[in-house]
């Protein structure tokens, strides 16, 4: 006989984030880049300014993690959806506290670090861990999504301040946070470093390399970009990001043992 279908326990199905592999460093990677490129599209190529860009897309971020949260268990693209929109409003806000408030790169880079590890700590106290394989609460869940947050605005404020402040430019700036990437998975491959630890500071690390690779497609040349199409450059990683979510096996987390 065949055996009867079981639904998922509460447990299985708040599961909602996916296994963390190459694959989804990769897709990470892709949707970071879409943020920055997607992001300057509406600030800069349709001229609506920082402030009107991050409220369109909070707008967006709140109506897709919203269906993540009242989802009842793992959708690829839905998940991948709600980072592209923490990639794109993070943009936006980050370049509004840098720019427009004029506290500077260095400035909204501490402001979102205290920020973030301020989220990091909360979560921590609240429930006794921040690793991605304890998401199986809301609670965990809403922790999880503003970490995220934060982490991909201060990551966009970091690609700048390296890419600018520094001298580095675009290319530069990209080639330090691929070096730190390097050595994150050095430690992961070869060390016993806390996995958790890792897992969010190559979280972190990953966003301004993608803003870094995204500014360095679209500004122009005597920026040191390559000056192409915001809105060509954005549908192109659209594609790329859609077509690696369906033939990348797309997992939940699972259960810790």
């Amino acid at each position: 006989m065949h055996q009867l279908y079981q639904p998922p326990t509460t447990t299985e199905a708040l599961r909602k984030v996916p296994e963390v592999t190459l694959g989804f460093w990769i897709i990470k990677i892709l949707a970071t880049t879409l943020g920055e490129t997607g992001g300057d599209a509406v600030t800069m190529s349709m001229n609506l300014g920082y402030l009107v860009g991050t409220a369109i897309f909070a707008v967006i971020f709140a109506a897709a993690v919203s269906g993540q949260m009242a989802a009842k268990r793992f959708h690829p693209l839905l998940y991948w959806s709600v980072i592209v929109a923490t990639t794109t409003v993070g943009t936006t806000l980050a370049d509004f506290v840098d720019r427009s408030l004029g506290i500077g790169y260095l400035g909204g880079s501490s402001l979102l670090a205290a920020l973030l590890l301020a989220s990091l700590a909360i979560w921590y106290y609240a429930t006794g861990t921040i690793s991605v394989d304890s998401i199986q609460s809301k609670r965990a869940e809403t922790f999880y999504w503003v970490t995220i947050m934060f982490s991909q605005t201060l990551g966009t404020a970091l690609g700048d301040w390296m890419a600018d402040s520094t001298g580095l430019g675009y290319r530069g700036g990209a080639l330090v946070f691929a070096a730190a990437l390097a050595i994150i998975a050095a430690l992961y491959l070869w060390t016993s470093v806390s996995r958790t630890a890792l897992f969010w500071a190559a979280f972190v690390f990953t966003r301004p390399l993608g803003a870094t690779v995204g500014d360095f497609l679209d500004k122009p040349i005597d920026h040191g970009g390559l000056a192409l199409s915001r809105y060509t450059a954005s549908a192109t990683l659209v594609v790329i990001m859609v077509l690696l979510i369906l033939l990348l096996p797309q997992r939940a987390e699972p259960q810790p043992a």
